[in-house]
């Protein structure tokens, strides 16, 4: 197999390199007749042998998504870039989704069953209780609308998180170690910011979360994939690829996984750590469903395990605390903080100090803590009415205990993408498995959450989901 930048790759190098010129059309940075780079130039810039371009150049053409000019280089045929077709329900193809691969696509269409969405229907969190809390921080911070927070993010939120951290999750760190952003995606995507260049490797799930496959492809990295199962990773095959491809790191979501479920067992969470030391591969643990839980609590984050600084650990609120507030906290040790925190700056130069007051209130108050504990037999009841309706259609998912979704393999006759288009036109919405996949391939997979929509738009939305698909068999 072709390798010129010294690690092998999970598929020919030339075609990684011809993914990353169509996702660059498909994002419009190359649009129709636009002058690609040399061979030469982009055989540089990747860290290439100029063979591999011209290989990836050449398919390209075959596949009539570039032309060529006689002396003059290649260029981006008119059909070569294609965009999403306008948001107006059943117009709206599955290719055209799939072509975006982007999850946020799919989520904007407006619909009557919502399985799409990964939150919680507002109808479930205690927002007259929130609404107190927005009183009670302008009575003790009159000043709060005139001032920013601090780059890194309010100093009384970052010690009582700390705290809470250590009391509930036993992670050792200060409060100096933690820096507030703007939802997980922004954490997300400053450390691809300060970590990722074109074409560098990492080790992402196999599925994973489609809008962080997002943000890797547009800063040019190559997505290795890794199984991941009820029963956690094949730690031989981690070690395998790590040692073979030596990522920058390996995104995960080891608890109440999205879009499966899966929880990674503890055993393997100290092993994955040493496995990162050794080959020098950071992991990326991106926590958002922790609290989510329907029987015993899940093992200790991956943070935990990490004496060495290996772990970057995300800590999203907004799923479930208050998702408009746009929450999160990112650990990790200097000197990568630091490196975080100028990103930060040039990001946004502080998240709504407004906002994270609200949050320090709102989180650590026991009416709260209290709601998180109704909050979960909520959702294990959404859960339960979404497995009854599926009983019986043949088809196949593990169920999860925890998080938000059901992770579903349809039977082999029943075509996703048909699918997709009858349910818009019926007013409903699920995420195609195969934008969860790095290699495009799960075609049989769909994502449905169960968290959005209340107990009666959930059961009738399914039923007719499942009628759907009875008739399109």
């Amino acid at each position: 197999m072709e390798n010129t930048t010294g690690t092998e790759t999970s598929y020919p190098l030339f075609l990684q390199i011809y993914e990353f010129i169509r996702n660059r059309m498909e994002r419009g940075e190359w649009k129709a007749h636009d002058k690609l780079p040399s061979i030469r130039g982009l055989a540089e810039e990747l860290k290439v042998h100029r063979l591999t371009v011209f290989k990836a150049y050449r398919q390209l053409a075959e596949d009539g998504k570039v032309y060529v000019k006689d002396k003059s280089g290649y260029y981006v045929s008119q059909g070569g870039s294609p965009s999403l077709v306008a948001m107006d329900g059943a117009d709206l193809t599955m290719a055209a989704a799939l072509n975006s691969n982007r999850l946020s696509d799919i989520q904007r269409l407006p619909a009557q069953y919502q399985f799409s969405q990964a939150l919680i229907d507002p109808g479930l969190l205690p927002n007259l209780f929130l609404s107190e809390y927005v009183k009670k921080v302008f009575d003790l911070y009159p000043k709060v609308m005139g001032t920013y927070s601090s780059v890194q993010g309010d100093e009384e939120l970052r010690e009582t998180l700390s705290l809470h951290f250590r009391e509930h999750h036993r992670l050792q760190l200060s409060r100096e170690e933690l820096l507030i952003t703007s939802g997980a995606q922004q954490a997300i995507n400053l450390v691809a910011d300060i970590l990722l260049g074109p074409m560098d490797s990492i080790l992402v799930e196999r599925p994973t979360y489609s809008l962080a496959m997002d943000i890797f492809r547009r800063k040019g990295a190559r997505l290795v994939p890794v199984t991941i199962t009820p029963e956690g990773y094949d730690l031989a095959e981690v070690e395998d690829l790590m040692a073979r491809h030596k990522p920058r790191l390996f995104y995960m979501n080891p608890t109440h996984h999205n879009p499966t479920g899966y929880t990674v067992p503890a055993w393997q969470r100290k092993l994955l750590v040493e496995l990162a030391e050794r080959y020098h591969c950071l992991l990326v643990e991106d926590d958002p469903f922790r609290d989510i839980y329907f029987a015993e609590p899940p093992p200790l984050p991956f943070f935990a395990y990490d004496t060495e600084g290996w772990v970057i650990y995300i800590s999203s609120f907004s799923k479930y605390v208050a998702p408009g507030l746009r929450i999160c906290a990112v650990a990790c040790r200097y000197p990568l903080m630091e490196r975080l925190i100028t990103a930060k700056a040039l990001a946004d130069n502080g998240t709504s100090l407004l906002n994270q007051k609200i949050f320090l209130h709102y989180y650590t108050s026991p009416r709260l803590q209290q709601h998180l504990g109704k909050l979960r037999i909520a959702l294990q009841v959404h859960k339960e009415i979404m497995e009854e309706e599926l009983a019986g259609t043949g088809w196949e998912w593990t169920a999860p205990q925890g998080g938000l979704n059901l992770w579903v393999k349809l039977p082999e006759q029943l075509k996703v993408e048909a699918l997709f288009r009858a349910s818009l036109r019926e007013s409903i919405v699920f995420v195609p498995g195969e934008i969860c996949d790095a290699l495009g391939e799960m075609k049989s997979w769909v994502r449905l959450s169960y968290s959005f929509v209340n107990e009666i738009t959930l059961r009738e939305g399914m039923r007719r989901l499942t009628a759907l698909a009875n008739q399109i068999e």
